[in-house]
């Protein structure tokens, strides 16, 4: 009951961050919309956080616009006359067009409507990251200060021929720097160099490499650590029963051999288990005290040991160093825009990949789950801005894609108008609307799907 309990509360912390972090973003970006209709003199009807349909949890009219909270958590919208949108009010535009109207205004005031949600996530993205950098500031771990390599968690990484204690030099030819990037930077990638007990070897990578390294994240596995040596770390926020911690072994033990197999790093422990029965002899370090423990393992052969994962403490332990950066706060300004703009650059080659089959990217397509599961399970502001940053960068891009129903659709149709001075018919408009939503519609289905059901596999 107390482990039920602790699982619902991680949940509980994930899906708060979530509903709102997506809350402030959705309400911002509808403000985009908003401030720039009303600017243009146009009339804003209602402005809503969450959809209404049938009916509305909160809602009070203010001027000529209802402000309110919907009941269905898939997003928001304004309202504005005379415009074509997911409310589908068509009776509406059957009347002559009005001066107040959207469709009365010239094309190129439509187009910067259009464009207002998007400016204001991205103008969102730039101001949270660079608070978040002129607050915490930021932490990288140089490649070269890991003192014992990397520790490749997923068995796909040793298929392609990475070793635990390889360094990553480059990635296509060019050079990683940072720990922080050599993930991406290798899912990406068609090829590394690593540096192997001081031998540089190459590693070819297959094509459907990150499709098959998604399907190992979701059994579980992660992608790249600091490879540390045998130290038992924390087993607060362990949320499962761990043999290990029954035997009483604590935090900072050394463990030094597994039945008579001599244990020098974390990574060794696992394949040392694989024989054992029902327990394992141990022999750990406890304050220079050399100590023997008989432990219980589970079914799956696991110790259950936590991994040290607070960098801070590693660069105490001499295991890598941590190069912090301080920012002022005009100095973090051209820093968030520098991250924003990176970030964004990143995604777009995810969104490249996504759309290549062979690839396997799609299989990484996620909902609301996925987007819950990448907050943390405690809470953390310096996380949760970093991540709602991230956010209001993607839906900006998504945002800005061609599709009917989204704010790019109606930018398309407006740029088409100015280039041809022909505005398209607004039958035709009401069609594409209606086409689009139901393919965001079933894309959404599609995405939650692969979270719960893994369709994509």
């Amino acid at each position: 009951m107390q482990l039920l309990a602790i699982e619902w509360g991680v949940v509980g912390v994930k899906a708060a961050q979530l509903i709102l972090s997506l809350s402030i973003l959705v309400i911002l970006h509808e403000f985009g919309h908003y401030i720039t209709a009303r600017w243009f003199g146009c009339r804003v009807e209602k402005f809503y956080l969450f959809f209404d349909p049938w009916f509305s949890l909160f809602k009070k009219k203010v001027g000529d616009t209802e402000y309110g909270i919907g009941w269905l958590p898939l997003g928001g919208y304004v309202k504005i006359s005379g415009m074509i949108d997911e409310s589908m009010d068509t009776e509406a535009m059957k009347q002559p067009a009005q001066a107040w109207e959207f469709r009365s205004k010239p094309a190129w005031q439509r187009l910067i409507i259009m464009l207002g949600g998007i400016i204001m996530n991205v103008i969102v993205a730039i101001i949270v990251y660079s608070m978040v950098l002129f607050a915490w500031g930021s932490d990288s771990v140089p490649m070269s200060s890991l003192k014992n390599g990397i520790y490749f968690q997923d068995s796909i990484y040793a298929q392609i021929g990475f070793k635990n204690g390889d360094r990553v030099i480059s990635v296509d030819d060019k050079k990683v720097d940072k720990l922080d990037d050599a993930a991406l930077r290798i899912l990406m990638g068609k090829s590394a160099v690593v540096d192997r007990q001081g031998e540089n070897i190459t590693l070819n990578f297959p094509e459907n490499l990150i499709g098959t390294l998604i399907e190992s994240k979701r059994k579980g596995a992660s992608l790249l650590m600091p490879r540390i040596p045998a130290i038992v770390g924390s087993y607060d926020g362990l949320n499962e029963e761990s043999p290990a911690k029954n035997a009483g072994l604590k935090e900072g033990d050394i463990i030094k051999h597994v039945n008579g197999i001599d244990i020098t790093f974390y990574d060794e422990i696992k394949p040392s288990l694989q024989n054992a029965k029902d327990s394992v002899s141990l022999i750990i370090e406890r304050n220079g005290v050399v100590m023997n423990v008989q432990s219980a393992i589970t079914k799956d052969k696991r110790l259950v040991l936590p991994y040290i994962t607070n960098l801070k403490k590693l660069d105490t332990m001499g295991v890598l160093s941590v190069e912090h950066k301080s920012y002022s706060f005009f100095g973090s300004i051209p820093a968030g825009v520098a991250l924003s703009k990176q970030k964004l650059v990143d995604y777009i080659d995810q969104f490249k990949k996504m759309l290549q089959p062979k690839t396997g990217a799609y299989k990484g397509l996620g909902g609301f789950k996925a987007i819950a599961n990448a907050f943390p399970a405690v809470w953390d502001w310096e996380s949760f801005w970093n991540l709602t940053a991230f956010l209001s960068i993607v839906l900006a891009f998504m945002n800005l894609l061609p599709i009917p129903a989204l704010d790019g659709g109606h930018v398309m149709f407006t740029l088409y108008e100015m280039i041809t001075r022909r505005k398209p018919n607004e039958k035709f408009l009401e069609y594409a609307q209606m086409a689009g939503m139901l393919f965001l519609l079933l894309l959404m289905i599609y995405a939650n799907g692969n979270d719960w059901f893994g369709w994509g596999k």
